[in-house]
């Protein structure tokens, strides 16, 4: 008795995409093997071993019988073979169990946005093994252009998470016109697809990509591209997270610095190309990393998000975090754009009427608060010690010197003016607030300054929309060690109209000292809090039983809102997507609900994810755990 795997359009032996095997009473060490369960009759029990280093897909498998007189095969049918975390010898071997079921096994999650002030988190469904799903990953490597050049070389590949971690971060984007799965769009027109701020999980993502001819699918933002990244990787079997990086930098140039420039009432120049974001999403993969020097194996940073181009095609990593940290950029992959958005500096040039610049005296950090969900619970856990040292430390300067850059940001200094921006309390949408820009003068002299104090509405790319509030005093005097507090009152009637989706509004205060002509500038992000969404569940939550989701949401807006849409999805929970569109309006305060009834079909902990649209309130996310008990026997 003789076995044969093959895998691919076009199997070879050398290439690794085929094997043939004789079927045996013990395994074979470090090769495909057949070894006889049981025996009864004319049935036989055989089960196979893969060895750690065969590729992953779809494999045939065809037993072969050889007599003295004659031969017969018989096809045996299909297997599809995975990376496996569990495995020693396996190159994304992932030693403890708990992490192994949060970045393998789980099918939900949370994702971190907000600002680094306000850090929010939207629940996500990652639903990797729901129905279809799996097959539409491995289209997704059939699809990438790499594989319809060269069908033989790519299958022999697939053994590399590497190899398979670059082909899913081009093919998650549609950039380079290779039939990928996502179209990004950051203008807010999304009338032609779906608002990036409206979708709760890959699953309905993946199945429309393969429902439609593999048509990418409108619209993606960063925190969705990681996320279907994420979903597809740990379908293959590859441990993965999603992380967010607050203060993120888009380095265009290479030369770690950003330049921003602002006029001398604080609206922005868009005369560079290098970006802020808010925050910026990108996903993590445990692996190996056996092309490289030792020292670089563990998580590895994957950027799904179309950026910048590497080797000529819109993808970025897998690049170790530890050479991110350590300042090896010559290493692979893309290391020197993921080191610049975790290290760049920001200096902001004030632009004069006549075309003159002032560098102001403060410069803000990039590269804060590095955040993925804790393994296990729903807490958020801080990983930037991952990608950085501390700042100041004596190992931060060594990393700096080692990736030729001086770091060129003016520390603050102890004498002289302070400027910072605060928030009385919480922004709530619907409501107005007020911030304050908080002077200090450490001199022994007397300050005359002039403030300027400008809020605008804003995108998490950094783009800002109008203006929505403003202050200019002219004549600001500090005495010696007195501290003002001078507060902007910004009207719902001023933001409510331009609020983009990302519920942004960037504060920018500039303080001119007229004595010297200094400028020193504070910039802050505010984070207008949408309404929270309650979901009550009815029922004992068992296995196979119906339970009852009562959903509901106050309406905080002074307006009414219309085309209200609740979209509800949970692996394990519901039947994919169930959405519930109500047919009146919802009226100022009053309360939009509706009810759920869902039977689990999975014992364990799920989430319930609720997304809320409507005409003037949108992307309004909520969840509720929910633990299913086993079904009695």
């Amino acid at each position: 008795l003789t076995c044969s795997s093959s895998a691919g359009p076009c199997p070879i032996e050398a290439s690794g995409t085929k094997s043939h095997f004789a079927v045996t009473d013990f395994p074979e060490e470090g090769g495909w093997s057949a070894v006889v369960q049981q025996q009864d009759g004319d049935s036989i029990s055989v089960s196979l071993c893969s060895p750690p280093s065969a590729r992953i897909g779809r494999y045939s498998l065809t037993l072969e019988i050889s007599t003295d007189s004659q031969g017969s095969s018989y096809h045996l049918g299909h297997f599809i073979l995975l990376f496996n975390a569990w495995h020693p010898e396996d190159v994304v071997f992932l030693r403890d169990e708990d992490e192994r079921r949060e970045y393998v096994l789980s099918q939900q999650g949370l994702i971190y946005q907000g600002t680094r002030d306000y850090i929010t988190s939207t629940p996500w469904n990652f639903g990797q093994f729901e129905d279809d799903v799996l097959s539409i990953c491995l289209k997704l490597l059939d699809m990438n252009p790499k594989f319809l050049r060269d069908q033989n070389r790519d299958c022999s590949r697939r053994n590399d998470p590497v190899y398979i971690g670059r082909v899913v971060s081009a093919m998650v984007n549609c950039n380079d016109e290779d039939r990928g799965v996502l179209a990004g769009r950051w203008d807010n027109c999304y009338e032609d697809g779906m608002s990036p701020m409206a979708w709760i999980g890959s699953v309905d993502i993946l199945r429309r990509w393969q429902k439609f001819g593999c048509q990418p699918v409108k619209y993606g933002q960063c925190w969705v591209f990681a996320a279907v990244a994420c979903t597809v990787l740990r379908c293959l079997g590859v441990p993965s997270r999603v992380v967010t990086n607050y203060n993120s930098a888009h380095d265009t140039n290479g030369n770690l610095v950003i330049d921003r420039y602002l006029s001398e009432v604080g609206d922005e120049d868009r005369r560079s190309r290098d970006m802020i974001w808010n925050f910026h999403c990108w996903v993590e993969s445990w692996m190996a990393r056996p092309d490289l020097a030792p020292g670089y194996d563990g998580w590895q940073a994957l950027d799904p998000t179309p950026q910048e181009k590497s080797e000529g095609v819109f993808c970025c990593g897998p690049a170790p975090v530890t050479a991110i940290r350590e300042g090896d950029l010559q290493l692979k992959y893309d290391i020197p754009f993921i080191f610049a958005e975790v290290n760049a500096d920001v200096v902001y040039w004030v632009v004069k009427p006549d075309g003159s610049q002032k560098k102001s005296t403060h410069s803000s950090v990039v590269g804060k608060n590095i955040s993925t969900k804790s393994v296990g619970k729903d807490s958020r856990e801080d990983i930037t010690h991952t990608y950085k040292y501390p700042e100041g430390s004596e190992k931060e300067r060594e990393v700096f010197a080692k990736a030729e850059h001086e770091m060129s940001s003016v520390r603050e200094e102890e004498e002289g003016l302070h400027l910072k921006i605060k928030l009385s309390e919480g922004a709530n949408n619907g409501c107005d607030f007020d911030v304050f820009a908080v002077i200090y003068n450490a001199m022994d002299t007397e300050r005359v300054c002039r403030l300027m104090l400008c809020a605008r509405t804003a995108s998490y790319s950094g783009s800002v929309g109008p203006q929505c509030g403003m202050k200019d005093l002219l004549n600001l005097t500090l005495a010696p060690q007195e501290e003002k507090r001078v507060p902007l009152r910004v009207l719902y009637e001023e933001y409510g109209q331009s609020l983009t989706q990302d519920n942004l509004i960037k504060v920018v205060a500039l303080l001119t000292e007229y004595q010297t002509g200094d400028v020193i500038v504070a910039v802050r992000d505010v984070y207008v809090q949408n309404p929270e969404i309650r979901i009550r569940v009815l029922g004992e939550p068992m296995q196979e039983r119906k339970l009852v989701a009562e959903i509901s949401l106050v309406n905080p807006l002074a307006d009414p809102l219309n085309n209200c849409v609740f979209v509800v999805e949970g692996s394990g929970l519901t039947e994919g997507q169930q959405i519930k569109e109500l047919e009146e309006p919802v009226e100022p305060q009053a309360e939009a609900r509706f009810r759920l009834d869902f039977v689990p079909h999975q014992a364990g902990l799920h989430k319930l994810m609720v997304d809320f649209e409507s005409d003037k309130l949108a992307g309004v996310k909520g969840y509720r755990n929910i633990i299913i008990a086993p079904r009695p026997e």
